[in-house]
């Protein structure tokens, strides 16, 4: 578990640092803040589990630091410090998702039974931070590239990873995934309904994986609808860029947000469909459109290299004939071309 103390005054960060060095069990790690602002970049660095911020602060108080943590990474805990005179102003961190205040002067057995609540609930229905949001970045690739069998796989995963979890828990985990989803969405200009802001009723854990993997499929649904026929397979989409660019030096990343997805997901997507990795497609294709090219005689062997995306031609000859087996001027003589 990771823990994040933001406050702008340096004696009583150290202090809330102490105690909570003092808490058993051990955090893994304990980071300080001196600003909302500064909260973000360590937010941003490594995810903690839970936040204990103060509420008056320069550049960033924390009102506003509960906001975009509510809106950007809802699954950490907030809990909230204020003075006596400012706890009016700290109910308004309410509507963003906070549950936990501490009134100045804290002390260590006031923070550590806040800690103790906040630990119980987080190990009884624990999922790890960094698996809970791979899974939201998957699914999202998945459902919008509108791969059934992918997401029910995903769905098996997910109902495996929750199944310790308490029928409450579980609600407050789903609803937090659905509005990260539809965040995610709205971040990348892919609009769908406020099907996040849906807030599920289900009443046992069956009915809540049910309801669950609707909304997820009404998602999908809603995609596949406003395509209306004209969505293209990503991956034929990705193979047809590459094929009419074998003269340039294209990457990766640049292929992927062409077709909608994230890098290290389009990696992984490429080669289970192709059974090719981007880097070895490319050199194939590019090797085949070599041999179409040489077959005819008024090119010259250095024209069909640059044609290809090779201005070092000592480099395509060894690469060809890596490839093919044969050297270029041994495949044009195979071909009866001098």
């Amino acid at each position: 578990m990771r823990l994040l103390v933001v406050d702008d005054e340096p004696i009583i960060r150290t202090g809330l640092l102490k105690m909570a060095e003092h808490y058993v069990p051990a955090f893994d790690a304990i980071e300080t803040a001196a600003n909302g602002a500064e909260a973000l970049e360590r937010i941003a660095e490594n995810e903690p589990d839970i936040i204990l911020t103060d509420i008056r602060m320069p550049k960033m108080d924390g009102l506003e630091l509960c906001r975009y943590v509510y809106q950007g990474y809802s699954h950490i805990q907030t809990v909230v410090i204020s003075g006596y005179n400012d706890f009016d102003y700290a109910q308004k961190c309410l509507s963003y998702g906070v549950k936990h205040y501490l009134l100045k002067p804290v002390t260590a057995p006031d923070l550590h039974e806040t800690l103790d609540q906040l630990m119980k609930a987080q190990l009884q229905g624990y999922v790890p931070v960094s698996r809970y949001v791979e899974w939201i970045e998957r699914m999202e690739q998945h459902i919008w590239s509108l791969q059934g069998d992918e997401m029910s796989r995903m769905h098996a995963e997910w109902r495996e990873d929750c199944a310790h979890l308490n029928t409450q828990q579980l609600r407050s985990k789903q609803n937090d995934a659905m509005d990260l989803l539809y965040k995610r969405f709205q971040e990348k200009n892919r609009p769908i309904k406020a099907t996040g802001r849906y807030a599920m009723s289900g009443q046992s854990k069956a009915e809540l994986f049910a309801e669950f993997e609707a909304c997820l499929q009404s998602i999908t649904d809603e995609l596949s609808a406003s395509r209306k026929g004209n969505f293209k397979d990503p991956m034929q989409e990705a193979k047809a860029y590459i094929d009419s660019h074998l003269s340039q030096e294209i990457t990766l990343k640049e292929v992927a947000e062409m077709v909608g997805l994230t890098p290290t997901y389009f990696s992984a997507l490429f080669k289970k469909l192709t059974h090719e990795n981007f880097v070895s497609y490319r050199i194939n294709r590019r090797m085949e459109k070599a041999r179409e090219l040489l077959a005819f005689p008024h090119l010259r062997t250095v024209d069909v290299a640059s044609e290809v995306g090779y201005d070092d031609y000592p480099h395509f000859t060894k690469t060809f004939k890596k490839i093919v087996g044969v050297s270029p001027s041994e495949y044009r003589s195979s071909l009866g071309i001098k």
